[in-house]
């Protein structure tokens, strides 16, 4: 226990001093995960419209590929990521293994279906209530998707902010396509795990309250996100 306490007290002044490292690292891991986030919502939002409106032979197959991919190990995804862009991949011309940009691109795959699946049934429900006016006023099925995911921004952010939550806590994937390199792509995950096999318990924990601290803010705006929707849903009942 008195070791415990120790470690602690050490991190926490690692955390009040500002290590660089522990800020580098931090920033690492918000950029990396950010801009997996931001791709897999242009991606992610396109495909869910698209599959709310969608009818063809093939779309239960899809839809059960899909509910399958929302359970992918971060592992698998970062074994295909690698597969792809190692020399003898179909994108190993690329040269982005062992890069920010194949962290990138790995943690996009993982939260992609997230996006997309969570973000087909906003925009199912929300057709349920008002789709037969969208397109009695000569939207299209696909456009009328897209304007409930604009109406349903709210829930749609709350979809955004689950998907870097899991994005910024994973370890498998970055680890593998970025290789833990010290410096260029080590981040908070990958770096809880190094240092505490490397027995720097300090600096492991303040990492791991980094981590818990970036979790906690996500939780307190998806709880922010619903209580101003839940507002809004009563004062538009009000007015109604």
């Amino acid at each position: 226990m008195s070791a415990f306490v120790q470690s602690l007290g050490m991190a926490w002044e690692l955390l009040l001093g500002a290590d660089p490292v522990l800020l580098h690292t931090a920033g690492l891991s918000l950029t990396v995960s950010g801009s997996a986030t931001l791709v897999a919502a242009v991606l992610g939002l396109a495909l869910g419209a698209w599959l709310a409106v969608a009818r063809f032979p093939a779309w239960r197959l899809l839809q059960g590929l899909m509910a399958t991919l929302l359970a992918l190990p971060s592992v698998v995804v970062g074994l295909v990521v690698y597969l792809l862009l190692s020399r003898s991949g179909p994108l190993g011309s690329w040269g982005i293994l062992f890069t920010p940009k194949a962290m990138v691109m790995a943690q996009t795959l993982l939260v992609l279906p997230v996006v997309a699946a969570l973000s087909q049934q906003v925009v199912r429900d929300g057709l349920r209530e008002g789709g037969e006016q969208l397109r009695s006023m000569g939207a299209s099925r696909f456009t009328a998707a897209c304007l409930m995911l604009l109406h349903e921004r709210w829930a749609v952010l709350t979809i955004l902010l689950t998907a870097f939550g899991r994005a910024i806590s994973e370890v498998g994937a970055v680890m593998i396509v970025g290789g833990n390199i010290e410096g260029l792509t080590r981040v908070i995950t990958t770096s809880i795990a190094l240092e505490t096999s490397k027995g720097d318990l300090p600096l492991a924990l303040a990492l791991g309250l980094v981590l818990l601290g970036m979790v906690a803010v996500v939780n307190a705006l998806i709880a922010a996100v619903k209580h101003v929707q839940r507002r809004q849903g009563l004062q538009g009942r009000c007015q109604a």
